[in-house]
C-alpha cells in the first residue's frame, strides 16, 4: 500500500461530508464513497469492499453517538442488523462472481416510489401508505433486502432500512435513522468478511478507507445530535428527498444518463425537497403556536369558575 497524504485529505473530506448526511438523514455514506472509488477507476468489487471497510470504522462512531443521543430503539436494532448482516455477506460473496444490475434497477425504482411517499406522508401528511406499527419481529425481511442490497451495490442499506421503517412503522423519523446507523456497524463488518471471503484484500484501497473513516469519524458524533434534535417533519422530507436523489444516482448510472441530465435532476430534487421541507415546518409551528393559543390556561379558568 503506498500511502498519499493527498489522497488521504481528498477521501477524509469526502468521508467527513458523507457521514454527516448519513448519520442525519439515514443514508448516503456508502453511495458517495462507492460512487467516488468506481469513478476513480476501481472495479465494482473493490469499490463495495472499500466502501464498507471504511463503514466499520464511520458506523462504529456513528452508532456510539446515536445511541448516547438516544436515538435508537434496540428491540427493532437486533431484528434488522442480525438478517442484515446475513444479507450483508452473501451479497458480498455473491457481488464477486455475478452481475446484479438487473435487481437493483427494480430495487431503485421501488425506494423511488417509497421516497414519494415519505414526502408525501411528512410534507403533505398524506398516508399512502398508512403507518401499520408492525411488530418489532416481522421487521426482519427489511434487515436482510438491505443487508444483501448494500453488499452488492457497494451502498444500499441506508436506502432501503430507513425509507421501509419510516413507512411500515410509526416511530420518529431521529428514532429510525438512530437506530439504523448502528445496525449498520455489524452489516458492514458481515459483508466485509464477505468480501474477505470471496476476492481477499489484495483489491482494497486502504489509502481511500483511511481517509474515509478518518473524516467520518469527526461529524458522525455531530450528525447524531442533529438528527435528534431536528422537527419530525423537515426531517421526515428530507430523508424522503436523499432516498429520491440516492436511488435516481444508481438509474442514472445503469441506464447512462447524461452527468449534465443526471445532475439537473438532482438539483431540482434538492429545490423541491428543501422547498416542502420547509413549508411542512412553518405548518407544524404555526399549528402548535394555534394550538398554544386556544388552550385556556387552569388560572383562568378557575378564576371564571368563580
Amino acid at each position: 500500500m503506498d500511502f498519499d497524504i493527498l489522497t488521504v485529505v481528498i477521501f477524509g473530506v469526502v468521508g467527513a461530508a458523507a457521514q454527516f448526511v448519513d448519520g442525519t438523514l439515514g443514508m448516503g455514506f456508502g453511495i458517495t464513497s462507492a460512487t467516488l472509488l468506481t469513478v476513480l477507476g476501481y472495479s465494482a468489487v473493490a469499490a463495495s469492499a472499500g466502501t464498507h471497510a471504511a463503514k466499520v470504522g464511520t458506523t462504529f462512531v456513528s452508532g456510539i453517538s446515536h445511541w448516547h443521543a438516544g436515538n435508537v430503539d434496540k428491540r427493532v436494532l437486533l431484528v434488522i442488523a442480525v438478517p442484515g448482516a446475513v444479507g450483508a455477506f452473501l451479497g458480498a460473496v455473491v457481488l464477486t462472481n455475478i452481475a446484479m444490475d438487473g435487481a437493483r434497477i427494480w430495487m431503485a425504482l421501488i425506494l423511488l416510489l417509497m421516497g414519494v411517499i415519505i414526502i408525501l406522508r411528512f410534507g403533505f401528511g398524506k398516508n399512502l401508505i398508512p403507518a401499520i406499527n408492525a411488530r418489532t419481529r416481522h421487521l426482519w425481511p427489511v434487515g436482510l433486502i438491505g443487508g444483501f442490497v448494500d453488499a452488492t451495490g457497494g451502498g444500499g442499506w441506508g436506502p432501503v432500512a430507513t425509507p421501509s421503517l419510516m413507512t411500515i412503522t410509526k416511530h420518529a423519523p431521529h428514532r429510525v435513522v438512530g437506530t439504523v446507523n448502528t445496525a449498520e456497524f455489524i452489516v458492514a463488518v458481515a459483508a466485509s468478511m464477505g468480501f474477505l471471503v470471496g476476492a481477499g484484500e489484495s483489491g482494497i484501497p486502504w489509502v481511500a478507507v483511511i481517509g474515509l473513516v478518518a473524516g467520518g469519524a469527526i461529524t458522525a458524533p455531530i450528525a447524531a445530535r442533529l438528527a435528534h434534535r431536528a422537527p419530525r417533519t423537515l426531517l421526515g422530507v428530507m430523508v424522503g428527498t436523499m432516498v429520491l436523489i440516492s436511488n435516481w444516482a444508481i438509474i442514472a448510472k445503469l441506464f447512462g444518463v447524461p452527468g449534465l441530465v443526471a445532475a439537473s435532476v438532482v438539483g431540482l430534487l434538492i429545490v423541491a425537497g428543501t422547498s416542502i421541507a420547509v413549508t411542512a415546518h412553518r405548518r407544524e409551528m404555526a399549528g402548535r403556536i394555534t394550538q398554544a393559543d386556544t388552550e385556556i390556561p387552569a388560572d383562568l379558568e378557575e378564576s371564571a369558575a368563580r
